[in-house]
């Protein structure tokens, strides 16, 4: 009954016509941000996924494919030509340009941290025509293609040039693509549910659907997002009939869905995610090295991890800032937070440091599965440490608004939050948000870090694996050294679908074009 009335109010019960097919999915958070180059929410880049498109996209080998466009090549490795295909439109009925692209692609390259390594290096980016797009560089630039594909945490994606122009700073006020759904604007209502309709005009690619590459062909009329805050509410909608997809099951919770043949548990991303925690290097106590040390001494990934998941198969200690199991993987520097913490260790360097009691303003979600442990369990150690501890409870996309604001800690800021991400979005210095030292350029929390800047420029010079590896040694025990950011361990989340709901792609970012709704 409880989720029935919560569902109403969404909109969701209305009565649709006998045709039309309709997915509606709880999602991990509501959506309330629609600009995807104002954030890196994930639930804000799943939209984004859902309306528009990128020039190409990477396959589930990490292989740079076409998307909305073929390209080519110079012998010196310097000029990047881009093709548009044909059937390009937008949802607003106009043909998605050159220029188009162009405006979408500075605007991104100003926020995302891969995307500003490589206007660095640009001697130009002009549309000589409405199909071309030339991307002239001053110098090579080896992972190009790798981080002009990349699925998260920024993509690239197209907007129409009137849109993309709108400041980095400011949010879009169209919300237009050229995807393979539309946002129904109409049946809107921010932080409580969200519509899309399926693009009667979309031309996918031929080739099958595989990741965020290949054909995004649209089996059903409409996609709704609800939000359902209590897991349990969820489960017993999804089992009642009332939705057809949860995104993030609580491992707990799984047992009761073994109970009904109606449902399907699974993992989606056989990658998982890596947990994190960041602090604000603009502002005391955390603009100080030896604090944040401290901070991090305190923590331990055990303690997190058992208390977010519970059950250690959903579960990995890993120190790797890059992600276990990666190409990159190494894990100096964090043996405190894979042994249990430090306690004491952390009380004397936090004396050592001089902090004098200023309060650690920490931003805690609550309505979010997978975030809302973290900030408990990481109050207490710090409090334990000797740390003056203010934990401010706010709904998720409360907290994504407030991340980005610069204001003191006492006057709406903050000094520290957590956050998942997906290993495939941090296993590169190139692409990782975290490792940017970019100062107010940089991600939330703002580090002016110039070491780590020179050694991602030392990661793009290396030319052999080997080398590359070496080189993100020593950006694994820069970060951790300097505390760029807090490994918290690696987790597997579940998903839940009706098994009405098939051929849902197996992708880190949940999509719903493939997939079909069957009677």
């Amino acid at each position: 009954m409880l989720a029935a009335a919560m569902l109403a109010s969404t909109g969701v019960m209305s009565p649709a016509s006998a045709e039309e097919k309709v997915v509606t999915a709880v999602m991990h958070s509501g959506l309330r941000v629609l600009d995807p180059v104002l954030t890196t929410a994930h639930i804000v880049r799943d939209h984004a996924y859902m309306i528009y498109d990128v020039l190409i996209a990477q396959d589930h080998e990490f292989k740079p494919q076409p998307q909305m466009a073929s390209w080519t090549v110079s012998d010196d490795k310097l000029v990047y030509t881009f093709t548009l295909r044909d059937g390009l439109k937008f949802h607003d009925g106009a043909p998605v340009t050159a220029a188009d692209a162009v405006a979408s692609l500075e605007r991104w390259g100003k926020k995302d941290s891969g995307g500003q390594l490589i206007f660095d290096r640009t001697e130009s980016l002009t549309a000589p025509d409405d199909k071309t797009i030339v991307w002239t560089l001053k110098e090579t630039f080896p992972p190009f293609l790798d981080t002009l594909s990349k699925q998260s945490a920024l993509p690239p994606f197209i907007m129409p040039k009137r849109v993309a122009e709108t400041p980095i700073d400011t949010q879009i006020t169209e919300t237009i693509g050229s995807g393979p759904f539309k946002f129904v604007a109409d049946e809107y209502q921010p932080g409580v549910s969200v519509t899309y309709e399926k693009f009667d005009d979309y031309v996918p690619r031929d080739e099958p659907a595989d990741w965020m590459a290949g054909g995004k062909v649209v089996k059903v009329d409409k996609v709704k997002w609800v939000t359902l805050p209590d897991a349990q509410t969820a489960l017993n909608a999804l089992m009642s009939g009332e939705i057809d997809y949860i995104e993030q099951v609580p491992v707990d919770l799984l047992p009761i869905l073994s109970s009904s043949d109606e449902v399907t548990a699974e993992v989606r991303d056989p990658l998982g995610f890596q947990t994190i925690g960041r602090m604000n290097f603009k502002y005391p106590p955390f603009d100080n090295q030896k604090v944040r040390q401290a901070a991090m001494m305190a923590l331990s990934q055990a303690d997190v991890l058992g208390t977010l998941i519970g059950n250690p198969d959903y579960f990995k200690i890993c120190g790797a800032i890059f992600g276990c199991g990666t190409p990159l993987a190494d894990d100096t520097g964090s043996e405190t937070l894979v042994n249990g913490g430090d306690i004491e260790g952390a009380k004397k360097l936090l004396a050592e440091s001089g902090y004098d009691g200023t309060p650690v303003v920490l931003m805690q979600p609550t309505d979010v599965v997978t975030l809302t442990a973290q900030p408990v369990v990481a109050a207490q150690a710090l409090r334990n440490a000797g740390f003056t501890v203010d934990m401010q409870p706010m709904d998720w996309q409360t907290l994504v608004t407030r991340r980005a604001s610069m204001s003191k800690p006492s006057e709406g800021g903050w000094n520290i939050f957590f956050t998942n991400w997906g290993v495939p979005e941090i296993n590169s210095p190139l692409i990782s948000p975290m490792l940017n030292g970019r100062g107010d350029g940089a991600w939330f929390g703002w580090p002016k870090d110039d070491k780590i800047e020179a050694l991602r420029d030392e990661f793009i010079a290396a030319e052999t694996p080997f080398d590359q590896l070496e080189v993100a040694k020593k950006i694994q025990a820069h970060t951790l050294d300097n505390v760029l950011y807090i490994p918290l361990g690696q987790y597997l989340t579940p998903q839940a679908r009706s098994n009405k709901v098939v051929d849902m792609i197996q992708s880190p970012v949940p999509v719903f074009w493939g997939i079909d709704k069957e009677d």
